[in-house]
């Protein structure tokens, strides 16, 4: 079997594990946490040194400024759809119309946190301190200067740059080690997740779940693989398929971190050169929250439903600014999603209870979005790759299972 059919019939064979054994399968939950470990593990290292790599393998640091600006157009562009797309489902299903509120659990106010200060805390005081604490913003940051000024040293930089290109070898193969043991890991977080919520939380909150379950769908099949096919002259349906194994594993984790090496790996499957997606893929850990994005327009309609408040067009358009905004702004905040939240229901004076309404199934609504951020990562590369003329479009049109035979007899 391959490996994206094993993760496949571990996500199935959770589900079906969790509705069984309902809060038992609390009990396999470890074996989940351990692979979410040996995933996170992989990534701070991983990060620092494709990214060193890539930036040095542009050569001139101008070249690393159009890959930068087209990275950065390129996720604000597909966030700002993303944002319209999750308004044009909610304004469609009305999530919120109908719902019993009950009590109205109390929230604490998370704290505002200015502009200035969003853009201070991206630069690190010690890297050090930044790769101990996993904070991947200020490690990008780090890499890039160091890239940077690792490319302009020229010849004494060069025991430097093999160092790190060998650290970028290894932590590929030890991804590849982690990676085979994904279906057991898969298996046993679906089935927790399932045993704790089962259906009977579903059923109160179908509407909201359907609604971004549904843009969700609308901006990867058609965003998505619209700019992928027109920008990038590749399949769709080549390019759902290299995802996939990600994506299966962003949908179970509910972290786009832990989905990073399968990322990497789909990157080179789709023939983008590792120049490009080692810039790409860390920055799109950070930026891209189109998922997020999204789901913070659907909440937001969602919210004004319940409480019976009807949103302008104007304060309709004022939650896809908030959200884009907020999206990149919030991206190195601890708890930047609740933030995220606070901010679009603040900016069109809906009320912040709205929050503790939703919290109850945030860990089901968590997986479409990091579902969604992980197509987004994935397109961005093989996008940006394209638009600098180096898609391997050779390696992007052969499948998945002879890329997958001529790796095995590697």
């Amino acid at each position: 079997m391959k490996l994206y059919h094993k993760i496949l019939l571990g996500l199935i064979l959770g589900i079906i594990a969790g509705l069984v054994l309902g809060d038992k399968a609390a009990y396999l939950k470890p074996i989940g946490d351990i692979f979410i470990r040996c995933l996170r593990v992989i990534v701070v290292p991983l990060i620092l040194s494709t990214l060193i790599t890539g930036v040095v393998s542009t050569g001139d640091v101008r070249n690393l400024g159009k890959l930068g600006f087209r990275t950065v157009a390129y996720f604000m562009g597909t966030t700002t759809v993303a944002v319209v797309i999750g308004l044009i489902v909610a304004n469609f299903v009305q999530p919120g119309t109908g719902l019993s509120l009950g009590e109205i659990a109390a929230i604490q106010r998370p704290e505002t946190v200015g502009p200035m200060e969003m853009i201070v805390s991206m630069f690190p005081i010690n890297p050090m301190e930044a790769l101990a604490k996993g904070r991947v913003l200020q490690i990008i940051v780090f890499a890039l200067l160091f890239g940077a000024g690792l490319s302009m040293t020229g010849e004494a930089g060069e025991p430097v740059k093999k160092f790190f290109e060998g650290i970028a070898e290894v932590m590929f193969k030890v991804s590849d080690i982690v990676i085979s043991f994904a279906p057991y890991g898969v298996f046993a977080l679906i089935a927790w997740t399932t045993g704790k919520f089962g259906l009977d939380i579903l059923m109160p909150m179908a509407k909201l779940i359907v609604a971004t379950f549904l843009a969700c769908t609308a901006h990867i099949l058609c965003t998505y693989t619209g700019l992928i096919a027109l920008i990038g002259r590749v399949s769709p349906m080549d390019f759902l398929k290299k995802v996939m194994e990600p994506a299966l594993v962003g949908l179970s984790t509910c972290s786009a971190a832990a989905a990073f090496p399968f990322s990497m790996r789909a990157q080179k499957q789709l023939g983008v050169p590792k120049k490009v997606f080692g810039f790409t893929m860390p920055m799109a850990l950070t930026i891209n929250m189109d998922g997020t994005a999204l789901y913070q327009s659907v909440a937001a309609m969602f919210v004004a439903n319940a409480f019976g408040i009807e949103l302008t067009l104007t304060q309709q358009a004022t939650i896809v600014l908030t959200a884009v905004l907020a999206s990149i702004g919030t991206a190195s905040i601890p708890g930047g999603g609740l933030i995220m939240l606070t901010m679009v229901l603040e900016s069109v004076g809906l009320p912040l209870e709205g929050i503790a309404i939703v919290a109850g199934i945030d860990r089901i609504l968590d997986m479409f979005r990091t579902t969604t951020n992980i197509f987004g990562d994935n397109s961005a590369g093989v996008v940006v790759a394209s638009l600098g003329g180096e898609l391997d479009r050779e390696v992007a049109a052969t499948s998945l299972d002879q890329l997958e035979e001529v790796e095995t007899h590697k």
